[in-house]
């Protein structure tokens, strides 16, 4: 994956840094290739993103505007950028662009728990805003394995996912409102707490997902919900892939709803035994992780039902955390499952998605794939909404690795497109997947899409070459 190039002249980009360091004084401004170098990448393997002409660490609305301001009038390409922890190559650098890094509008400024709302800057980490709402009493649900570090801005630019979006949803479910610094750097609101608004286009969700390409996002308005009961956590084991697939399904098919309903096969729970030692089942083919924050007998209820329809379908053990510390302990291998693989070499973490009844022929093809082009790969993810993470491992010299990894990578999302599936459940498009969109989407659909885009950025500045 190569990176978009800018076609601006050094001139012209000279005098943009000059005319930025005049208008803001006080903004943090790396130029400095060994110091920019940490903001080149994200965290998807065999990307090769451009050298940037700087970086910039606004600290406000008006910053940004003037920074987009300024590079509208230069004609000068900007990427936004949170945490950088993205897996599609949503932020990755682009040669002669500035990289605008949001981590330090880093506030929460408000948890209304009248509105059941809360209003954050970009910055704030995942983890920040669920804690604080917690002490309020409220629950912000959206939670990417990456929580304890990634931002909410990354988050709503992806419209990320998590282990819980089986109950709640994604990112977009929560959004209610945004504040966004549009191409030509004015500013925009889009939404509220309102409950209900249904006032024109709705904005907010065209923003939500689009990877900084159509505005960049400074302050966000999003939805809190109660504060559930403590989970109960149940494990099942499997003598095949197909078999837990088939539990899923089951599970669906029957009305159980739980907040987490987690895959990890053979190659995977291996992995992660030999790292965190928890005494997992290694000879089992796959391990479902289910749970349930409905509360009291609700609960035994939906873990009941959900341990039947796993021993239906040829579960081998079925067991239950003995306390909320050993369920703790489960929870966070599942979200390490990612660097347990890490651990064995380069780890390509890939990310699709079918309908729910379609996992257990999705988790077939995957398996058949993987044996076709001789490549290992764990499998995991989120199975109770069909998100799947079918995870490439190869040696870290191999020359050929990237070549047969994509291959690979094309017949998965072709399988998952038959399948009435996505080429990506959580991770973005980014430029890891912008190929293959007229695959899914189809090519009146991107037609849209380029649209939308000439419209809001008519000089395509924003985030040019992801996505489209």
């Amino acid at each position: 994956m190569t990176s978009f190039r800018s076609a601006v002249s050094a001139d012209a980009r000279s005098a943009f840094l000059e005319a930025l360091r005049a208008t803001l004084p006080g903004l943090q401004l790396l130029t400095d290739a060994a110091e920019t170098e940490r903001y080149r990448f994200d965290e998807t393997e065999y990307t090769r993103p451009g050298q940037p002409l700087g970086v910039a660490f606004p600290t406000s609305t008006a910053d940004v505007s003037e920074i987009v301001r300024l590079a509208a009038e230069h004609a000068v390409p900007l990427v936004p950028r949170g945490a950088g922890s993205g897996l599609s190559g949503g932020a990755t650098a682009v040669d002669g662009a500035l990289t605008v890094v949001l981590t330090r509008m880093d506030r929460i400024l408000e948890i209304d728990r009248a509105n059941m709302a809360a209003v954050v800057q970009p910055g704030v980490i995942n983890a920040d805003l669920g804690r604080a709402a917690a002490e309020a009493g409220l629950f912000y649900p959206p939670d990417p394995a990456s929580f304890e570090w990634c931002t909410i801005g990354g988050n709503i630019a992806e419209n990320s996912g998590g282990l819980r979006c089986v109950k709640y949803g994604v990112t977009r479910d929560f959004v209610l409102g945004l504040q966004v610094v549009l191409a030509d750097g004015s500013v925009i609101r889009t939404g509220g707490k309102n409950a209900k608004d249904v006032a024109g286009y709705d904005l907010t969700a065209i923003f939500v997902g689009s990877e900084g390409t159509l505005g960049i996002v400074t302050e966000a308005t999003l939805r809190l919900v109660p504060a559930p009961a403590p989970k109960l956590t149940l494990l099942a084991f499997f003598p095949s892939v197909v078999a837990a697939g088939a539990a899923v399904a089951a599970i669906t098919e029957a009305g159980i709803v739980p907040v987490t309903l987690e895959l990890m096969d053979a190659f995977t729970v291996r992995a992660v035994d030999e790292w965190h030692h928890l005494g997992l089942d290694r000879d089992a083919a796959a391990m479902l992780m289910i749970e349930s924050d409905a509360g009291g007998a609700r609960a035994d209820e939906e873990l009941s039902g959900a341990a039947d329809a796993c021993l239906i379908a040829g579960a081998t053990s079925v067991l239950r955390a003995a306390d909320a510390v050993e369920a703790d302990w489960l929870r966070q291998a599942r979200r390490a499952a990612p660097g347990a693989l890490e651990r064995a070499g380069v780890a390509r973490m890939d990310d699709i998605g079918v309908p729910r009844a379609c996992v257990p022929q999705m988790l077939s093809e995957i398996e058949r794939i993987s044996a076709e082009h001789g490549l290992p790969v764990g499998v995991f993810g989120h199975a109770g909404d069909g998100n799947l993470h079918p995870t490439f491992v190869v040696d870290r010299g191999d020359p050929t690795a990237e070549r047969r990894i994509n291959a690979a990578r094309a017949a998965i999302y072709a399988s998952a497109v038959a399948l009435g599936g996505t080429i990506t459940g959580e991770h973005g498009t980014g430029t890891a997947k912008k190929g293959y969109l007229e695959l899914q989407r189809g090519a009146d659909a991107v037609a849209v899409m380029r649209a939308i885009k000439q419209a809001l950025d008519p000089a395509g500045i924003l985030n040019p070459g992801k996505v489209l």
